[in-house]
């Protein structure tokens, strides 16, 4: 079993009514939403399903998707980035937003698959290809809340399309309970 794309690893946009009011939402953008039905979460095919492979991305990276098959047909395991999005950054020639511009960016997060587009548009990272195998969490959350350009940036960057990824999630919860405190 592969689970393929963001939201069959983390839930996708679908996961953010994990941390919100689904009803709520429901009642704002339908006319009526007494006929909508919906699950109350969303979460991982792996918390349903035994997976044997996740492949992130949003969209996925047509090369990975290739890459998986032509490995699963010759017996091997596929050979897919084991590094950030900064790599890809770097190789494209991507000036970093984070450092040049103090653009909150959670690309050192982030696994690479993505080609870097958003840095390359001069826009932070959301982390659509899913936490980096080897985060320091706590130090890039450190970081990006002192760079914060309005409160809980930070929270809704490693909240967002893969916010439900564990690293992503430990993340932001961190950093919410943390706040609560200090209040």
């Amino acid at each position: 079993m592969i689970a393929l794309g963001t939201c069959a690893t983390a839930g996708g946009i679908q996961a953010l009514r994990n941390f919100a009011n689904p009803e709520e939402y429901a009642d704002v953008v339908y006319a009526h939403p007494e006929y909508l039905h919906y699950l109350k979460t969303a979460t991982p095919i792996a918390e349903h399903i035994l997976v044997d492979l996740e492949l992130w991305g949003c969209p996925v990276n047509k090369a990975q998707v290739l890459e998986v098959i032509v490995a699963l047909l010759n017996n091997r395991r596929p050979n897919l980035p084991a590094y950030s999005v900064c790599l890809e950054c770097k190789r494209h020639n991507t000036v970093c937003v984070l450092v040049d511009k103090r653009i909150p960016c959670i690309g050192p997060a982030t696994q690479a698959g993505c080609g870097a587009i958003c840095p390359s548009m001069g826009r932070g990272c959301y982390g659509c290809f899913g936490p980096a195998r080897e985060v320091n969490a706590e130090s890039m959350s450190t970081m990006l809340l002192k760079m914060e350009r309005y409160p809980g940036e930070t929270t809704r960057l490693f909240r967002g399309i893969s916010g439900y990824a564990p690293t992503f999630y430990n993340i932001a919860e961190e950093i919410l309970s943390t706040n609560k405190e200090t209040k």
